[in-house]
């Protein structure tokens, strides 16, 4: 019995090591993540190509698999330095220090880094350097950045972009589509990391950090995003103009509408909660883009 209860218990420990692991790492975004570079493959970067071309592609699955590994890693050293913080924003979601220790998820986030750059580094020098610096970027990052105005908001949304972007460095195949839906992740990121900033307000506040929300209060935030998606509007519509694509410039017509939806409640919002909405929106808007690829096949 008391062999079988020490299974058990090797059983449910493994279990919550692993569970933790997945809540740290946001499998759901990473999935997210690989599946936007299988789609900008298919459908940007040559859409006249056979798709089992790039199905197959052994080196897209490693860009995919090195990508997602170097995210998951941001999101755990993001983790680690955030305890204190997410306490107070967000309790439930805390797993460093609570089910696994603060070494290990250091630990993993180093394997993690390591691995993800051996891997860019395999398929190309510009591919590993992107990682390389991509993961000292995601460390600077919950280390320094995120508790300054606007920086860490910018090199996320650079970061965000970039993961889209990198798929036109794999292949040596440099086009404005592709450039076009970088600057459409750049922008929505952006946009969502200022809205997480009001969101987490109350923690943030807390422990000293100085995002936009704190040093310029909520109405002057709100301000600098409308203004921020207005700017991004015009732009993704010259740049679609330039290239004369008819399906794209029908996309960000129809897209206007949500983004009105959006606005009317950004500027009515005021709680934790309809913030919290607003960053989920965010991902829809983005998940939207991702599948808009598809009418370039």
């Amino acid at each position: 019995m008391t062999v079988i209860r020490a299974m058990e218990r090797h059983f449910k420990g493994g279990k919550l090591l692993f569970t933790g692991f997945a809540r740290m790492a946001r499998v759901p975004n990473l999935i997210v993540v690989a599946i936007t570079q299988y789609m900008v493959a298919l459908f940007l970067v040559n859409p006249h190509a056979v798709w089992k071309s790039y199905v197959y592609d052994w080196r897209l699955l490693l860009l995919a698999v090195s990508t997602t590994i170097i995210a998951a890693a941001g999101y755990l050293i993001n983790d680690y330095y955030d305890i204190k913080i997410d306490l107070i924003n967000k309790p439930e979601r805390v797993v460093a220090g609570k089910l696994i220790r603060r070494r290990i998820v250091m630990f993993a986030h180093t394997a993690l880094n390591f691995t993800g750059i051996a891997i860019g580094l395999f398929l190309s020098w510009k591919i590993g350097l992107i990682h390389f610096l991509s993961a000292f970027l995601l460390w600077l990052y919950s280390n320094q950045l995120k508790r300054m105005p606007l920086i860490g908001n910018l090199v996320i949304a650079l970061l965000s972009g970039l993961s889209v972007g990198v798929v036109s460095v794999l292949y040596n195949d440099y086009n404005l589509l592709v450039a076009i839906y970088a600057v459409f992740a750049f922008a929505i990121s952006i946009i969502r990391e200022i809205i997480k900033d009001m969101e987490d307000l109350q923690g943030d506040e807390v422990f000293g950090c100085r995002t936009l929300p704190i040093i310029w209060g909520i109405r002057k935030t709100k301000l600098l995003l409308y203004v921020l998606i207005g700017g991004f509007i015009f732009l993704l519509f010259f740049l679609s103009g330039m290239i004369g694509n008819i399906t794209l410039t029908v996309y960000f017509s129809i897209l206007i509408l949500p983004l009105v939806f959006f606005i009317i409640r950004l500027v009515y919002a005021d709680t934790k909660r309809e913030f919290g909405f607003l960053s989920d929106f965010c991902k829809v808007l983005m998940l939207s883009g991702v599948l808009s690829m598809i009418f370039f096949k």
